[in-house]
C-alpha cells in the first residue's frame, strides 16, 4: 500500500486534492494507493470532501511507503512539519497540475505544489516545498528560496531573487530586474496582495500599495 498524506485540510489543501487524485489516476475505492488529508491534534472529522483524515501522529507511525507534502501557507509552519516527517523517514513528493507549463533548464526543490494554470517559464531556481497558487507565474532567471508562499494570481517577472519563507499575496506584481541587478525580496518578506514591487524589499518587511511601501505600523 502506498500512502500520500497532505498535511492540511485549509482552503488550499482542499484545492490540492484533487489535483493529487488527478495526477495520481486515484479513485475512491483503490487498494494499492490510499490519499488521506493529515492534521495536527486529534480533533478532526474522520472525512473531508470524501477523503479519510487522519492525525499527524498516527500518519508518521505507518508501515510501507508513505510519501508527505504540506498544504499549509505559512512557510515556517511548512519547515517545522517537513523537518518532523523527515525525522519520520516520510517522503516528500511535489504536487504539478496537469495544467501546469514548466519550460527549460528549470531547477525545483522537493515539496512543491504548483496548482491548476501555473507556469515556471526557463532557467528558473526554486527551493524546497514552494507553493505557487492557481494563476501564478515565474518567469526567466528567477531564483526563490525555501518554504516560499505565492498566493493567488503573482506575476514574477525575470531576474527576481526571493528569499526563504517570502510570502507574496494575491495579484502581487513583482517587476523585473536585470542579470546583473536583480529585483530582491528578502527572507521572511510579506508582499501585500495587489502590491507591485518596483524596488527591492528588505528581510522581513511588509510591503502594500502600488508602487509598494512599508506597511505603517
Amino acid at each position: 500500500m502506498r500512502t500520500y498524506g497532505l498535511i492540511g485540510a485549509g482552503g488550499h489543501g482542499r484545492d490540492t486534492m484533487p489535483v493529487l487524485a488527478e495526477i495520481l489516476g486515484y479513485k475512491r475505492g483503490d487498494t494499492d494507493v490510499s490519499l488521506r488529508f493529515v492534521l495536527e491534534g486529534t480533533d478532526h472529522p474522520p472525512s473531508i470532501n470524501g477523503y479519510g483524515v487522519m492525525s499527524f501522529a498516527d500518519f508518521c507511525r505507518l508501515d510501507g511507503e508513505v510519501h508527505f507534502n504540506i498544504s499549509i501557507a505559512d512557510g515556517r509552519a511548512r519547515q517545522r512539519i517537513a523537518d518532523l516527517c523527515h525525522e519520520s523517514h516520510l517522503k516528500p513528493f511535489s504536487i504539478v497540475s496537469k495544467t501546469t507549463v514548466i519550460m527549460d533548464d528549470n531547477e525545483i526543490g522537493e515539496g512543491a505544489i504548483l496548482s491548476p494554470f501555473t507556469t515556471v517559464t526557463s532557467n528558473v531556481r526554486i527551493g524546497r516545498f514552494f507553493h505557487a497558487n492557481i494563476y501564478s507565474y515565474v518567469t526567466h532567471d528567477c531564483v526563490i528560496g525555501d518554504f516560499v508562499t505565492f498566493a493567488p494570481g503573482v506575476k514574477c517577472n525575470g531576474n527576481v531573487t526571493i528569499g526563504d519563507h517570502a510570502f507574496i499575496g494575491a495579484g502581487a506584481i513583482l517587476r523585473n530586474g536585470s542579470k546583473n541587478r536583480p529585483l530582491r525580496i528578502g527572507e521572511g518578506a510579506v508582499i501585500g496582495m495587489g502590491a507591485v514591487i518596483t524596488k527591492d524589499v528588505p528581510p522581513f518587511t511588509t510591503v502594500v500599495g502600488n508602487p509598494a511601501r512599508p506597511l505603517k505600523k
